[in-house]
């Protein structure tokens, strides 16, 4: 089966981690050619469904699972050339979760001075030694010279005083009677010390364009004097929840429901490194979605509901209406087979996600993620695998995302995981991709981390 907008050999197309950095940090704020001038299969198309005539089985018209996630990527590899986002500068505090566009490379040399690595004293010379009345605190303060026979109190981070030979910690050392210090045991020179340049010299490569910004990352820049790093910009996304029938606050009544998928969206997104930039309601009206899509400068919008065929499910014919490309309409995955992606400019895509929560879940994992992660410059996660403990059924067809938690080796299928629940996910360490037909208890499953329990930069949502 070949959807839309995929062809033989088309992944001569694809842009590696490295190749999107580039396009980054060369970008001038032009546009690059269309594709289809150089040869390529990406160039604009008008919107239309599935060919059934591609598919060996017309009854399944939906994207296959895998194929749809390399569409998406794809689709970011697509607005990555032809957006040309240059690199921008970003204060540390704001830059958790992005991509460096830039290597990290040594402002000074780390430590910057010898410095001590333990409270205990500075000594110069063999034992005993005479204890100066005074101390060395960690500060602007430059120490005295020691002379043989001297030793002064030090503090952790703290100068090393010129002619010291080594630091003897605190519950190494002993003072007699008369004041003098002796060792408790040998004290080899320079043991303690942290020489200058221990870490890195000036002009050392700290890390590498396409490192991830953690918390450490974000340490080791602030340690080498870094106030802001050049980061790959965020992808800018606008969420839209669709559907009259939805309440922002209190219980579920009279055919109302909670919209569960405004509150959780928006930091998901942000864990998968975007930039949120608006959350809008829009009702079950054709004009009033017509009017969101068109006016909307965001580089993804994400649509909550409304992807099927019922009287009030409008994006299919906004989409149509507009002229878009529909890149995947429908994936072969239990929940979530109505989902779709969509073209809605050159450098703007529409991710359609199912009205029902977990349904949605899936959705945002299947053609969200992929795109966002290209977006953003961020490697793909390494795949890996784990047995499953239960038995899972599955659909005839189609794919399905399981909610399991993670018990040692194994995998743990969870209870609750039918499309409109949130019960199992909320409770989930990662998803367990289980193909057509079932897997038994002991096969082993892939597994798709969900970023609060990946360990990873995806645990910080802010």
């Amino acid at each position: 089966m070949t959807p839309h907008g995929a062809r033989a050999g088309e992944d001569a197309e694809d842009l590696d981690v490295e190749e999107v950095l580039a396009l980054v940090r060369n970008s001038n704020g032009s546009h690059l050619p269309d594709p289809a001038a150089r040869g390529g299969t990406d160039s604009a198309r008008p919107a239309h469904g599935p060919d059934p005539s591609a598919r060996p089985d017309t009854r399944h018209r939906a994207t296959g699972w895998p194929e749809a996630r390399a569409l998406a990527e794809r689709a970011g590899r697509h607005a990555t050339r032809a957006a040309r986002r240059a690199p921008v500068s970003v204060p540390l505090d704001t830059a958790l979760g992005m991509t460096l566009a830039a290597p990290l490379d040594a402002l000074t040399d780390l430590p910057s001075f010898d410095t001590s690595a333990m409270d205990g004293w500075a000594v110069c010379g063999p034992a005993p030694w005479h204890v100066r009345d005074e101390g060395v605190l960690a500060g602007p303060a430059a120490p005295v010279s020691l002379t043989d026979g001297e030793a002064v109190r030090i503090a952790t981070g703290a100068r090393i005083p010129p002619d010291t030979t080594a630091v003897l910690r605190s519950e190494h050392g002993r003072t007699d009677d008369k004041g003098r210090l002796s060792a408790t045991r040998d004290v080899v020179p320079g043991q303690d010390i942290r020489p200058r340049g221990q870490e890195c010299r000036t002009g050392d490569q700290l890390l590498a364009a396409g490192t991830l910004v953690t918390p450490a990352v974000l340490g080791l820049a602030a340690a080498a004097g870094y106030d802001t790093v050049t980061a790959v910009p965020r992808a800018r996304v606008e969420v839209l929840v669709l559907g009259d029938e939805l309440l922002t606050q209190g219980l579920p009544h009279d055919g109302l429901i909670r919209d569960a998928l405004g509150p959780m969206l928006p930091p998901w997104l942000r864990a998968l490194g975007a930039e949120v930039t608006a959350v809008r309601r829009i009702r079950d009206d054709a004009d009033a979605l017509h009017e969101a899509v068109t006016t909307c400068d965001a580089d993804v919008l994400l649509t909550t509901g409304g992807t099927a065929a019922g009287p009030v499910d409008h994006v299919h014919p906004t989409l149509r209406r507009i002229g878009a490309e529909l890149l995947v309409d429908g994936v072969a995955v239990r929940p979530g087979h109505p989902m779709l992606l969509a073209r809605t400019k050159e450098t703007q895509h529409l991710v359609g996600l199912p009205g029902n929560p977990l349904a949605a879940v899936s959705g945002l994992l299947t053609l969200a993620e992929p795109l966002l992660r290209i977006l953003a410059a961020r490697p793909a996660p390494e795949p890996y695998t784990l047995p499953l403990r239960d038995a899972v059924h599955g659909h005839p067809h189609d794919t399905r995302l399981v909610p399991v938690v993670l018990r040692g080796d194994e995998a743990v299928p969870l209870h609750y995981n039918g499309p409109a629940m949130l019960r199992g996910i909320a409770a989930a360490d990662a998803l367990a991709v289980v193909p057509p037909g079932g897997a038994r208890s002991g096969q082993e499953a892939e597994l798709l981390d969900l970023p609060w329990a990946s360990g990873g930069i995806g645990v910080c949502f802010t």
